[in-house]
């Protein structure tokens, strides 16, 4: 069995180049447990947060510490006590105590990772491995929050920052459930970027946030902005429509009409804080499903050694395009 693993570890907040690489001994399998061999890790703008301070992790002693919140790879050892897994497998897995602020564990940027036996979905053997790794976090964050606004079929929804990571994965699993989508962004030169994921018309965020959507608009709207933005779409939404928030890179602090909720509107939301096993598994059931039907656009993605982990921070902090960045041992 393998007995160390190359990590990239964090011993104190600060910028990019606070990501080592280092070499770690493996402590033993728990009986519960099963490890993962790394095939693809993405990089978050959670992890972002935390390496520079903005979300402390939640420990007297945080460090040294393993940022990753997500992993996609193959079973490498399983516990004594686990059944109904076999060495070989390719699994996923997110969240649930994996890294992250709750760090329950140490995180995915590593060769080999252990996680509950519970917390794992399993993937099929013939799906592109760094298609569903594009994917991931953001399309799992996207299925649970457009499942708040409810079946999608013959719907007209609204994404907001639909060339984000969980806005472009919304606006494909939206297009390829039925709906009709209108992709809220922030430059012109994203609008071919949604439109390939599938979004029927394009709305750029004009200077001044003078958003011109009218009112009574759409069934619902999946938002990842708040902000400033808030009541505008609260405003859009048709009578018994309903709002999704999964992010707000726009401000957590919101107004709204409350006539608005007469009409009456829905207001909720989702975070994949509250993700458990069966969660995932439902997920990357449907998001495996319309991958290999052809109806779910992929995610452009850039993959990186996993040793160029300040980089990959780097480049997304900078804003370098709409790819997903995916961390691979061994490149």
């Amino acid at each position: 069995m393998q007995s160390v693993s190359g990590s990239i570890v964090m011993r104190q907040y600060g910028p990019p180049a606070v990501l080592r690489f280092e070499t770690t001994r493996l402590p033993p399998l728990a009986p519960n447990d099963i490890r993962i061999r790394t095939m693809a890790a993405a990089i978050n703008h959670t992890d972002l947060k935390i390496r520079a301070g903005n979300w402390p992790i939640a420990k007297v002693a945080p460090f040294p510490y393993v940022p990753g919140v997500e992993v996609v790879g193959a079973i490498e050892a399983i516990g004594e006590s686990v059944t109904g897994l076999r060495v070989g497998q390719r699994v996923i897995t997110m969240m649930q105590g994996l890294g992250g602020v709750r760090a329950w564990r140490p995180g995915a940027y590593a060769e080999y990772v252990d996680v509950a036996e519970g917390s794992i979905a399993p993937l099929p053997g013939d799906i592109d491995i760094l298609q569903i790794a594009a994917l991931g976090l953001a399309a799992v964050t996207a299925f649970h929050g457009l499942e708040r606004i409810g079946t999608s079929t013959n719907r007209r929804i609204l994404v907001t920052g639909a060339a984000g990571g969980v806005g472009s994965a919304a606006t494909a699993i939206a297009s390829a459930t039925g709906a009709e989508v209108v992709a809220l962004i922030a430059r012109q030169e994203q609008e071919e970027h949604v439109r390939r994921l599938g979004a029927r018309d394009v709305v750029v965020i004009p200077k001044g946030d003078d958003l011109p959507l009218g009112q009574d608009q759409f069934d619902g709207v999946l938002d990842t902005v708040g902000g400033v933005l808030f009541p505008k779409l609260c405003a859009a939404l048709r009578p018994k429509g309903r709002l999704s928030l999964v992010g707000a890179v726009g401000g957590g602090n919101v107004g709204f009409d409350a006539w608005h909720l007469i009409k009456p509107i829905v207001l909720t939301g989702y975070s994949t804080e509250s993700l458990d096993g069966d969660g995932l598994r439902l997920a990357i059931e449907m998001i495996v499903s319309a991958v290999l039907s052809g109806k779910l656009a992929s995610i452009p993605y850039r993959t990186l050694p996993l040793r160029d982990a300040a980089l990959g921070h780097q480049q997304l902090e900078s804003g370098q395009g709409s790819a997903r960045f995916l961390l691979v041992p061994g490149e």
